[in-house]
Formats: C-alpha cells, sequence, structure tokens
C-alpha cells in the first residue's frame, strides 16, 4: 500500500520553530535551488517568492545574481522577524522587500516578475490545487514558474532511510542535541506531508501546465520549471 499523505502544520509561527528551522543547515539545497533557477532565467529583475521562511532563498539569490530584487512572503510573523534580521546582516535589505503575506492566495504585485518561486511549501498546504493555481495565476506571460519541494516516498521504510541519510549528525551538546531532535522529527513529518510527482502531475495538468515540467530533481525533491506561454 502505498504512503498516505499526513498533513502537518501549516504555518510554523513560534519564535522556537522559526529559530529552529532557520539553523538547519540549508545551504546546499538552497544554492542548488538557486542555481537551478538561473540556468533556467540568468536574465532577472524581479522574483516573488511563495512562503520565504526565514528568506534564506531571496539571499543566496541576491548572492548569486547582482541585479536581482526580491519581494519574499511568509503568512508567519516570527519567521518573517528572522527573515529581516538575516536580511540586514546580508546587506540586502534594498533588493530584499519582506511581506506578512498568505502564500495560499498572494496580492497582487505591480513588479512584471521574471520568476515566480516557492521551496519548501507545497507540503504545508492542505490544498495544493487551491494553492498552485493561485500561484500560476500570479506568473505574467513569458514569466518562469518555478517550484521546488519534497517528495512523499512510498514506504515509511523510505521516510525513514531518507531522514537517516540527510537529518544530519546528532550533535554532542545536550542544548543542540534538543533543537536537532525537533529538527529531524519536522523533516520526517514534512516527508509524510509532502506530494509525490504523480499528484504534482495530475494537480497542474489541469492548469494547462504539462506533466513533463513535474520532474524528480533529487533523491527527496520534484520540480515545476515552466515558462506560461505569452
Amino acid at each position: 500500500m502505498t504512503l498516505p499523505r499526513t498533513l502537518e502544520p501549516e504555518v510554523m509561527d513560534t519564535a522556537t520553530e522559526a529559530e529552529d528551522y532557520d539553523a538547519m543547515d540549508h545551504t546546499q539545497v538552497n544554492g542548488v535551488f538557486c542555481d537551478d533557477l538561473l540556468i533556467r532565467r540568468p536574465a532577472l529583475k524581479w522574483v516573488l517568492d511563495l512562503g520565504t521562511g526565514t528568506a534564506r532563498i531571496p539571499i543566496t539569490l541576491c548572492a548569486k545574481h547582482p541585479r536581482v530584487n526580491v519581494i519574499a512572503i511568509d503568512l508567519a510573523e516570527h519567521m518573517i522577524r528572522v527573515a529581516s534580521k538575516n536580511v540586514h546582516d546580508a546587506g540586502f535589505g534594498e533588493r530584499i522587500a519582506l511581506w506578512v503575506d498568505d502564500a495560499k492566495a498572494p496580492r497582487a504585485f505591480e513588479e512584471p516578475f521574471d520568476v515566480v518561486c516557492s521551496n519548501s511549501v507545497v507540503h504545508h498546504i492542505p490544498d495544493p490545487a487551491i494553492a498552485l493555481a493561485a500561484w500560476w495565476a500570479r506568473v505574467p506571460p513569458g514569466g518562469l514558474f518555478f517550484v521546488r519541494d519534497l517528495a512523499r516516498p512510498d514506504t515509511a521504510d523510505e521516510v525513514d532511510a531518507l531522514v537517516a541519510k540527510h537529518g544530519g549528525k546528532t550533535p554532542d551538546d545536550p542544548e543542540d542535541r534538543e533543537a536537532h531532535a525537533r529538527q529531524v522529527a519536522l523533516f520526517h513529518a514534512s516527508l509524510h506531508a509532502a506530494l509525490r510527482v504523480d499528484e504534482v502531475q495530475r494537480v497542474v495538468e489541469a492548469l494547462g501546465i504539462p506533466a513533463s515540467a513535474i520532474t524528480a530533481t533529487s533523491d527527496r525533491h520534484w520540480t515545476i520549471a515552466h515558462e506560461k506561454p505569452r
């Protein structure tokens, strides 16, 4: 029997959750996300980042591209507070604008976005079809839709194997061990809450996005990469 989807809380909005999330080492996956985005759209001016969390994707993107500007939104106020500090510390305050906003139904902005993107948000959303439709509606003709998220494995044993592989080494310090245990539990729950590639394909085909635009891009991720027709 295929592993069923088990929802997790939609919003991580306590100070501890925001700090734990920010402390997780996403440097490699964030770098790959931004590199893959830039391969598909090297000429950038404006990017909309949906569900930005603590703004690590916008910061990485600005570090890799000298002219990009990012509007980044998240519903969790504690995430945005941490994001604001991260953006300030990185020196990108003039290029990254942060908004508290519901990523499931983002407001309309005036900027002509070259890319509408999201990383590791879909698994938090109870009805991804509604959110993906709202996101696709924010992509202008000729704009790139670039969404990446975790992929739900077929079995609980596969979940455990991925957590063991990517969960990181347990720290020696007791306080760090406690935070690490929360981070591992979050990763475990997120894999159970994620969608499979075929589930995403069925959702986006209803939006006019071909199934071929959704691919498995690592042992634990799928990616939508599709340009809206002009």
